[in-house]
C-alpha cells in the first residue's frame, strides 16, 4: 500500500487534530534549525567523581549495556586495626566468621609473624586466626617481654609455637561445656618459644629454669584476663591458655603452677647425718626377747641309803601283821624315785587352737605382727619419740 495523508488517517487516527493540522506540525519540526535547540536547557548528570570505586564489570550483559554494577562498600577499618600496622606484625584482615551455632566473630585476623623493632620477624607457625584485639596484645607480649628475656640469654626469638587459636569448641572440648574463647577467635594456646641459636623454650617443662619460667608467668599475667597452665585444671599440663575475655569487675585468673624438676635418682638412703650435729638419743630396744623353752632340770639322784640303820617295817593297819612279818624274811627298803616336776613354758598366742562349735580344733589364729618404731629407718624414728 502507498503512503499517503488519507491512507494515514485510515491507519493511525488522531482524534483532536486535523489532516492538516498534523501536516503543519511536521514541517515546523522539520524546519527548526540545530541552534534553537542548543538554547533549550536540558539538565544532564553530573560528571563521575575521580575518587568513587571502580564498577565491577563481570557481568558481561550489564556491562555491554553500559550499566555499572554495584558492589557492597567495606566497613571503615577500627582503631586497633590501624595500629596494627605492617611495622609491627604480619596479619592481613579476612572476612568474619558467623556459625556454625554462635562461634565467629569480626574484625579478624590471620596473625603470621611479628615484626620486632629491629625488623626482625618472629613466626607464628601456624598461623593463627584470631580478633584484632587478641592479636595486637600478643605482638605486643612478643616485641615488649619475649624479646629482653632472648637477649639475656644471649639469643633472640624467631618462633612462636602455636597449639591452638580458632576452634569452634567448648571449653576443654567438653560436648555441652560453655562455649570456649577459642571458639569467638579471642584465645590462643601457646607451646614454646623458639629461639634463633636452637634453643627451644617449653614454658611447662620442668627443666627450664626456673627464673624463665616466673618472668614469662608475670609478664602474661598483666596481659591477659585469662591465664591458664600446669596445675589449673589438669587440661593444661603441656601448654599455656591465654584469652581476652571480659568480666564483670575487670576480675582476672591467672594459675600456672611453677613446679620444681624432678630429682633424677630417687635416694634410697637417707643422707648422713653431719659430725656437727648434736648428739642422738638412743630409745632403748623395746622388743620382746624369743622365748625358748626351758631345758628341764636333771634328774635329782637317789639318796645314799645307810649301811647301818634300817627303819623297822610297821604294820599298815593297826593289829596287822607286815607283809615281810607273813612271809618271814625282812622286805628291803623301798628305792623308786618319784619323776621331778617339769614347767614347760606357756604357749605364744599365735601358737594357740582354737576350737570350733564342732569340737574339732581348727587352725591357729594368726596375729598381725604389729610394727614397732625401732623397725622403722633412723630418720622416721624421730618423728615417733
Amino acid at each position: 500500500m502507498k503512503f499517503n495523508a488519507g491512507n494515514a488517517g485510515r491507519k493511525w487516527p488522531c482524534s483532536g487534530l486535523s489532516r492538516d493540522q498534523w501536516a503543519v506540525v511536521i514541517l515546523a519540526v522539520l524546519l527548526i534549525p540545530a541552534a534553537a535547540l542548543a538554547e533549550i536547557n536540558i539538565p544532564l548528570p553530573q560528571p563521575r567523581p575521580a575518587a568513587a570505586p571502580a564498577f565491577d564489570r563481570a557481568d558481561d550483559k550489564q556491562a555491554g549495556q553500559g550499566t555499572p554494577v554495584p558492589t557492597e562498600v567495606p566497613p571503615a577499618p577500627t582503631a586497633c586495626r590501624l595500629a596494627l600496622t605492617d611495622a609491627v606484625a604480619i596479619a592481613p584482615s579476612i572476612p568474619p566468621i558467623t556459625g556454625p551455632g554462635v562461634c565467629g566473630g569480626d574484625d579478624l585476623v590471620r596473625l603470621e609473624a611479628v615484626v620486632l623493632p629491629d625488623g626482625g620477624r618472629v613466626s607464628v607457625k601456624p598461623a593463627a586466626t584470631l580478633r584484632c584485639t587478641m592479636a595486637s596484645a600478643i605482638a605486643d607480649w612478643i616485641r615488649t617481654d619475649m624479646v629482653p628475656l632472648a637477649e639475656g640469654l644471649g639469643s633472640r626469638v624467631s618462633e612462636l609455637d602455636n597449639f591452638d587459636s580458632f576452634e569452634c569448641r567448648g571449653r576443654n572440648r567438653v560436648a555441652g561445656a560453655k562455649l570456649s574463647e577459642h571458639g569467638r577467635a579471642n584465645a590462643l594456646d601457646v607451646r614454646a618459644v623458639k629461639l634463633a641459636n636452637g634453643r627451644t623454650i617449653d614454658l611447662t617443662d620442668r627443666a627450664v629454669e626456673r627464673d624463665l619460667r616466673e618472668k614469662a608467668l608475670a609478664s602474661v599475667c598483666a596481659r591477659f584476663t585469662t591465664v591458664l597452665g600446669p596445675g589449673s585444671d589438669g587440661y593444661h599440663e603441656n601448654h599455656i591458655h591465654l584469652d581476652l575475655i571480659q568480666r564483670r569487675n575487670g576480675y582476672r585468673i591467672c594459675h600456672w603452677e611453677i613446679y620444681d624438676p624432678m630429682p633424677a635418682v630417687a635416694p634410697l638412703l637417707p643422707a648422713e647425718r653431719p659430725a656437727e650435729a648434736s648428739p642422738r638419743e638412743i630409745v632403748a630396744d623395746h622388743r620382746p626377747e624369743a622365748t625358748t623353752p626351758p631345758a628341764p632340770p636333771p634328774a635329782a639322784a637317789p639318796p645314799e641309803k645307810p649301811a647301818t640303820s634300817a627303819k623297822p617295817e610297821t604294820a599298815p593297819f593297826p593289829g596287822s601283821k607286815s607283809t615281810s612279818q607273813a612271809s618271814g624274811s625282812a622286805a628291803p627298803p623301798s628305792t623308786a624315785v618319784q619323776p621331778a616336776k617339769v614347767t614347760l613354758p606357756r604357749p605364744r598366742p599365735k601358737d594357740r587352737v582354737v576350737a570350733s562349735s564342732s569340737g574339732a580344733a581348727s587352725k591357729p589364729a594368726k596375729r598381725k605382727p604389729r610394727r614397732r618404731h625401732s623397725d622403722l629407718p633412723p630418720f622416721l624414728q624421730q618423728l615417733f619419740r
